[in-house]
């Protein structure tokens, strides 16, 4: 059985609260060796690395989400700090920004108030790039129709912090922005979409060393469990698509994620 990782999973979100040990084990069962918890704000966080201590193929990664920055502190830096000390904490993020929902969306917003969330978002994402690179470690980062500002934002950081833009399903012009960061993508169960031929190509136009695998779970389940809650094991699923895409077998695809995803998260040993 080939060997690979999830590299983002979020086990602690309520979808998992009455099963966790199953999940943990049937990705074990599947070939998932190890498994990536995503924290969104200090509460996710914590709750990653307690995980973290509870399975032993479960690492964290802590991180402030760029569509929860209303309720962070104005310095998320010295709490992420403590946190990011723990041996099996593995990056900084989910950081990054998001555009999609704004504001005024809500109809009770104006304008300003779209900048003003904006502005936090990037005051919070410029405090995890910081930190990231003052620990040695890279970021994961949620861009959401907001690909110029990210990109923009981290250009500063290139040759001290990396980052792995994950659930990529944007278009080959925007991945070679990112790999000129020396950046990474991962994709998610997408890829096994039907109306998804868009991403394919991306991922058909991605070197082989620049990418990972992961589920975004309990998000976007691969074919045939689209639509249903979705768990690390479906990294097989996943997998078999990208082998097909990349026209490679699945034990040089098990390979050559595991060994992106190793140098790209030092401490997942």
């Amino acid at each position: 059985m080939e060997i690979f990782f999830d590299t983002h999973a979020h086990l602690d979100f309520p979808d998992f609260r009455d099963d966790l040990a199953d999940v943990v084990q049937r990705a074990d069962a599947a070939g998932i060796e190890k498994i990536i918890s995503i924290g969104t704000d200090l509460e996710s966080s914590r709750c990653a690395i307690e995980l973290s201590q509870q399975f032993s193929s479960v690492y964290a990664a802590v991180g402030w989400h760029p569509t929860h920055v209303t309720e962070a502190p104005d310095d998320i830096r010295a709490p992420l700090r403590e946190l990011a000390h723990q041996p099996k904490v593995v990056a900084i993020g989910e950081t990054g920004l998001d555009y999609h929902r704004l504001p005024s969306g809500d109809g009770k917003h104006g304008p300003g108030d779209d900048e003003k969330y904006k502005a936090k978002q990037a005051r919070i994402f410029e405090q995890q790039l910081e930190l990231a690179a003052e620990l040695g470690l890279n970021c994961i980062i949620h861009q959401r129709d907001s690909l110029d500002a990210t990109i923009q934002q981290m250009q500063r950081w290139v040759g001290k912090v990396r980052g792995v833009f994950h659930c990529f399903t944007d278009d080959p012009i925007a991945l070679k922005r990112i790999l000129a960061m020396d950046s990474l993508v991962s994709f998610t169960g997408i890829i096994t979409f039907k109306n998804a031929a868009n991403v394919r190509e991306t991922l058909a136009a991605t070197p082989m060393d620049k990418f990972m695998l992961e589920t975004d779970c309990p998000f976007l389940a691969p074919l045939p469990y689209r639509g249903k809650r979705c768990e690390p094991a479906y990294v097989a699923h996943i997998a078999q698509t990208a082998a097909d895409v990349k026209k490679c077998s699945l034990t040089e695809l098990s390979t050559v994620t595991c060994k992106n995803a190793l140098r790209f998260f030092p401490k997942l040993k």
